[in-house]
């Protein structure tokens, strides 16, 4: 027989084996899952594998014997390949779960790089955040940010404090010049009645008799004069009786504690002229003494009682000088700054 028909006699043979080899691929090798085959690699196709005859055993050289070599086997398809992809890592020793695993790594690249760039802006933001507590660059950055505010709001201060400012000069130019000192004040027009009073008080009673006198500017110009307790009856006189006083009304009488002394003081009034005055006359707060003025004014009957009754000063000379508000029984002057209730809650 000649070579020729050797070789074909070897193909005969070799090709219903390789025929009956290649569908049991896929069935010796059928996928556990879907995700095994769709995580495998496409490499593993051309993976060497005992089951599959290698493109490698062909005859380099015609004259080689065909008992010495394999014939040559289909190329396996793409669902063979894939097929096929899972059982390099179940030979080598890993489960089927490893393919599954290298499909997932496939997404964790990108996975750890959102984490990645979320870890890294957050580090960011609290970094500058505690620079701007500590007072580094991003204070200063927001130094710089609250600046831009602060300008308007001192614009607006001294705006304010300009136009008050413009104001004071004004009414201080409006009330008499500036930085010129002020004129001084004209004299009140009640001044002659208390100048005349007191030149009067000192040459009829006494030189001594006028503590002190003054225009009480508070009370409509009251022309006020202190009169000692022991020239009061002479000075009572001469201010009813007198033809350029003629205070023939007694108008009031009031008693006042000042805690270091007491003071009487009687309003005195002409209805002719309406010259009128106010007398005070001081005494002493341990044993309080005034003499009484009922012998020249009538009406300073029960003013003088009533001042009596509720701070305990006596008024020698007076008719009928006893309490008019509290019972005759009654502990203490209920008007004096020293005194204690029996009964605090009354």
């Amino acid at each position: 027989m000649s070579e020729e028909n050797k070789r074909e006699a070897g193909r005969q043979e070799t090709s219903p084996a390789a025929e009956q080899q290649e569908p049991a691929a896929p069935e010796q090798r059928e996928p556990a899952n879907t995700q095994e085959v769709a995580g495998a690699e496409p490499a593993g196709a051309g993976a060497e594998h005992p089951n599959q005859p290698q493109p490698d055993t062909m005859p380099e050289h015609p004259d080689a014997s065909a008992s010495d070599k394999p014939a040559e086997p289909a190329a396996p398809s793409a669902a063979d390949a894939n097929a096929d992809a899972p059982a390099a890592p179940a030979e080598a020793g890993g489960d089927a779960s490893a393919g599954a695993g290298a499909g997932a790594g496939a997404v964790d690249p990108e996975r750890e790089a959102k984490i990645k760039a979320a870890q890294e802006a957050r580090a960011a933001r609290l970094a500058a955040k505690a620079a701007a507590e500590a007072g580094g660059d991003a204070s200063a950055g927001a130094g710089a940010g609250a600046g831009a505010v602060d300008p308007e709001r001192e614009a607006k201060i001294k705006a304010a404090q300009e136009a008050r400012a413009a104001r004071l000069a004004a009414k201080a130019a409006a009330e008499g010049g500036g930085d010129a000192p002020a004129e001084p004040k004209p004299p009140s027009p009640k001044q002659p009645w208390l100048d005349e009073a007191v030149e009067l008080l000192k040459s009829e009673v006494h030189p001594e008799a006028v503590e002190e006198a003054a225009i009480n500017e508070l009370s409509d110009d009251m022309p006020t004069i202190t009169v000692k307790a022991g020239h009061w009856r002479a000075a009572a006189e001469l201010l009813k009786s007198h033809e350029k006083l003629g205070c023939n009304y007694l108008r009031n009488v009031t008693g006042v504690d000042y805690e270091t002394h007491m003071e009487v003081v009687y309003f005195v009034i002409n209805l002719e002229t309406k010259r009128e005055y106010a007398i005070k006359i001081r005494t002493d707060r341990d044993q309080p003494s005034v003499p009484s003025a009922v012998p020249v004014w009538l009406s300073a009957d029960w003013p003088e009682r009533e001042i009596y009754d509720l701070l305990g000063i006596d008024f020698p000379g007076h008719p009928d000088l006893r309490r008019i508000m509290m019972p005759d029984d009654w502990v203490g002057h209920p008007l004096r700054k020293d005194y204690v209730p029996l009964d605090p809650e009354v």
